[in-house]
């Protein structure tokens, strides 16, 4: 998950300028199973979902569904929330696992990648729920009448946006191989500020790797901004978020990034990053987008600014150190095929990090 609190500075035009390659024929989508879970937990009073950031969207979105605040499916999504920390990404990861055919909503791919606060939810309760909401609120109507504000905003990222955009880049670094992934790139108009990183397997089907990006005006409301590396972080989320899923990799990290969550526990918390499976895959992610953008042909000043930012402006103090590291992996293929090859040598790298700081602050108060 990325938070667009978090300033990044690449300008959009050098991104484009500098976009090097041929842009995958990545159609980019809007999702009415994205929406719904994403007007659902607005609706539901969750505060990641109320930016009002949409103009006149997000008015009508108010308008139309005010109405049903005390719909029955609200505080049963309420009580879930708090119970399970339904949440940020979880929403996200359940919108995408949800199919909308003929006026009905099922449930669709691997049950067991709806992890975290919903492998406690029962599923199928929750969608018969849903369902209900679907039905009552007309939510089909709302958003067919919403379809060309949808076509003209996804039109505008497909022109602007994608030319930055070189899915070919993701299986070379991660696997060291042309990846089999299906690349799905879905606008959230409801997402406002946040967007995710998520993915699905369905049967028979490649996995689908899927970055859902939030939609938000510019200061100035004339139009949406957005920034390519928001789409380059998110899908890096896909690649790297599985890996701390073994629990090999989960055991020697578990120590070291409840280490790095206490070093900067004001910036993580102040992005929602509150637990240490978290900052360690952020960190990943945000050290992965700088050797994208050095891969990539973008100029050396735009990645630096990039890695300056992380530190300063969102506590990833280690992000020079960990870029090091990935290019030293970068540079040692025939040793490294995979990044997960590589993880035992992230988490050296990583401890020694907090060795340093810890003899620096040790030092201090000699």
């Amino acid at each position: 998950m990325i938070q667009t609190i978090m300033k990044k500075t690449i300008i959009i035009t050098t991104l484009l300028i500098m976009a090097l390659g041929t842009v995958a024929q990545i159609k980019v989508e809007v999702s009415e199973a994205v929406e719904l879970m994403g007007i659902l937990s607005r609706t539901a009073g969750y505060e990641e979902y109320c930016h009002n950031a949409a103009g006149q969207y997000s008015k009508d979105t108010e308008d139309w569904f005010a109405l049903h605040k005390n719909h029955p499916t609200i505080p049963y999504y309420q009580d879930i929330r708090a119970k399970y920390g339904i949440s940020y990404e979880k929403v996200t990861n359940m919108a995408v696992h949800l199919d909308i055919e003929k006026g009905k909503v099922k449930l669709v791919g691997d049950r067991k990648e709806l992890n975290n606060g919903w492998k406690n939810v029962d599923l199928d309760d929750f969608v018969s729920r849903l369902n209900q909401f679907y039905t009552d609120t007309r939510f089909h109507e709302f958003f067919e009448q919403h379809r060309a504000f949808y076509a003209e905003a996804t039109q505008w990222y497909q022109n602007n946006m994608m030319p930055a955009f070189h899915p070919e880049w993701y299986g070379r670094f991660y696997y060291g191989k042309e990846t089999t992934e299906t690349f799905r790139v879905i606008i959230g108009f409801t997402h406002g500020y946040n967007s995710n990183g998520v993915w699905r397997q369905l049967p028979g089907k490649p996995r689908e790797v899927i970055a859902v990006c939030g939609y938000y005006l510019d200061s100035a409301k004339r139009g949406p901004k957005f920034d390519a590396a928001i789409l380059i972080h998110e899908m890096c989320h896909s690649f790297i978020n599985p890996l701390l899923d073994d629990a090999t990799n989960a055991a020697m990290m578990q120590d070291i990034g409840q280490k790095l969550l206490r070093l900067s526990q004001a910036a993580m918390m102040r992005q929602a990053y509150n637990n240490w499976q978290i900052v360690i895959n952020e960190s990943l992610v945000r050290a992965s987008v700088i050797i994208y953008l050095i891969d990539n042909g973008f100029n050396r000043n735009v990645a630096g600014s990039v890695l300056t930012s992380e530190m300063t402006n969102n506590g990833f103090l280690w992000m020079p150190e960990l870029v090091a590291s990935l290019r030293q992996y970068a540079a040692y293929r025939d040793k490294y095929r995979t990044l997960n090859d590589y993880y035992p040598e992230i988490a050296r790298c990583l401890s020694k990090y907090l060795d340093t700081e810890t003899s620096r602050i040790t030092k201090a108060l000699e």
